[in-house]
C-alpha cells in the first residue's frame, strides 16, 4: 500500500454570535481536517489545530511541505513516517505550527490502520480499558459585556449545562482578578455545592494574580484552575501547585514529548491536558502518555475542534489505563464544547449525537467501534463549508 496524495480541507462558517476567551474574541468557527489518500482506495482523515488564518497557513505545511515527504510511502509505517517528518522539519518547526499539521497527517494514518486491520483505534493501542466515558460541558464563553451581564449570563449558562446531564461544567475568566472571582462565585452559586466546575483562565494571571484568585477557587471547591499562568513559566506553574490545593492543569500549548518532559519533570501539574491536535497527533501522544503516567500525572485530553477531532479522543481515553489503578479508579473525562459548532454535529455521514447520549446516559459518551476513528465525514457537507484558500 502506498500514500498517493494528502489533501487539506480548511472548513469555516460565521457563528451566530461573537464568542470570546481572555486572549481575544472570534467571530467565525474553523476547522482543519486532513485526508490521506492510499492506492488501494482507503483513505483516511485527522484533523489539526489552529484557528483562522492558522489553519490557513497549516493547510500551506501540510499540502507543501508535508506531502512531498510522504508520497509514495506505506501508511501503515506510521512511526517511520513521523520521525522522518519531524527530523525533516527539525531546523524549522519542533514545535507550534509544523506540529499541528504533522498531527493531522498522523492521526490520518491511524485511521488508515484501523480501516485495514478492521478494528477502532483503542484496538490497535492495545483495547478498552472502558467502553465510555463521562463527558464535562464548556461553555461560558467572554464576550463584550459588562460584569452584571456576565454575572447573569454565567449563572443561566451553567445551570443549563448541568441540567443536560454533563458530568461538569467549565467557564472561562480573563475579565480581571476581581471580576473572575465574582463570576465563579455566581457559577457555584448556580449550580450548587455538589456539581463539579473547572476554571480555565487561558495564562491570563501573572503568578501572584493566580494565587489570589487560586485561594478563591478553594473556597468554591473548584475542581481544576487551568492554564492560570503563560505556559512559558514553569516556576509559576510549580509554585501554584505547591501553594494552592486546587488542581492545576494545563498543557495544552505544549508539543512533543520534549516539550511535555520539561513540564513533567517540573512536577507543576496535577492534570496534564495534551491535545493530540497539535502535539504530534497519536503516535506523539501515546509516548507523551507514558511519559505523564511515568510520573504519575492523571491525564484528560484537552479537545476543541470538528467530529474528527472528537472521535479521535474517544478512541484515547477509552485506551487510557487508570492511575494508579484500583476498584473505584481516578477516570478521564471528554472535554465537550456546548457552543454552537456545525463541524462537531453536523460533519459526520452518523453522527455522534454527544448531547443525545450525555441525556440518556447521566453524563456518559460510548466510545465508537467502527474502524479508524470510527467517524467518516460527509464529503458534501465539507464541500458546502470549505474557504477556498
Amino acid at each position: 500500500m502506498k500514500i498517493t496524495d494528502v489533501k487539506s480541507h480548511v472548513l469555516q462558517y460565521e457563528l451566530p454570535e461573537e464568542l470570546g476567551y481572555s486572549q481575544q474574541y472570534y467571530a467565525e468557527r474553523t476547522a482543519h481536517l486532513v485526508e490521506v489518500m492510499t492506492d488501494e482506495g482507503i483513505t483516511g482523515w485527522g484533523e489539526c489545530f489552529g484557528p483562522g488564518n492558522v489553519a490557513i497557513a497549516n493547510k500551506g505545511i501540510v499540502e507543501c511541505v508535508i506531502r512531498p515527504m510522504v508520497l509514495g510511502e506505506d501508511p501503515l509505517d506510521r512511526d517511520v513516517i513521523w520521525h522522518k517528518v519531524y527530523n525533516l522539519l527539525r531546523d524549522h518547526g519542533r514545535e507550534g505550527m509544523a506540529m499541528q499539521s504533522l498531527s493531522g497527517v498522523d492521526i490520518a494514518l491511524w485511521d488508515i490502520a484501523g480501516k485495514v486491520a478492521g478494528m477502532p483505534l483503542h484496538k490497535l493501542i492495545g483495547g478498552a480499558h472502558r467502553t465510555r466515558v463521562k463527558a464535562y460541558g464548556y461553555g461560558m464563553m467572554l464576550k463584550r459585556q459588562n460584569l452584571a451581564d456576565h454575572i447573569a449570563r454565567f449563572r443561566d449558562e451553567a445551570a443549563a449545562i448541568r441540567d443536560m446531564g454533563f458530568a461538569a461544567t467549565k467557564m472561562k475568566v480573563g475579565l480581571g482578578p476581581k471580576e473572575d472571582i465574582e463570576l465563579c462565585r455566581a457559577v457555584r452559586e448556580a449550580i450548587g455545592d455538589d456539581f463539579r466546575f473547572m476554571v480555565d483562565a487561558n495564562h491570563c494571571y501573572t503568578t501572584s494574580e493566580a494565587f489570589h484568585v487560586g485561594r478563591a477557587l478553594e473556597e468554591l471547591d473548584a475542581y481544576w484552575f487551568e492554564e492560570p499562568v503563560a505556559p512559558e513559566d514553569l516556576d509559576g506553574f510549580r509554585e501554584l501547585r505547591a501553594g494552592l490545593k486546587v488542581n492545576i492543569s494545563g498543557g495544552e500549548t505544549e508539543f512533543n514529548r520534549w516539550g511535555w518532559r520539561r513540564i513533567l519533570e517540573n512536577r507543576g501539574l496535577d492534570i496534564a491536558q495534551p491535545e493530540v491536535c497539535a502535539i504530534g497527533g497519536v503516535s506523539e501522544y501515546l509516548r507523551i502518555l507514558a511519559l505523564a503516567h511515568a510520573h504519575f500525572t492523571p491525564v484528560v485530553n484537552h479537545v476543541w475542534g470538528s467530529a474528527i477531532a472528537v472521535a479521535t479522543n474517544l478512541q484515547l481515553l477509552a485506551a487510557m489505563p487508570s492511575i494508579p489503578g484500583g476498584m473505584f479508579a481516578w477516570e478521564p473525562l471528554l472535554e465537550f464544547d456546548t457552543t454552537d459548532n456545525r463541524f462537531r454535529d453536523g460533519l459526520l455521514v452518523e453522527p455522534l449525537e454527544i448531547r443525545r447520549q450525555v441525556k440518556a446516559t447521566g453524563g456518559y459518551v460510548d466510545v465508537p467501534t467502527g474502524p479508524g476513528l470510527g467517524a467518516e465525514p460527509d464529503r458534501d457537507f465539507i464541500k458546502h463549508h470549505e474557504v477556498d484558500t
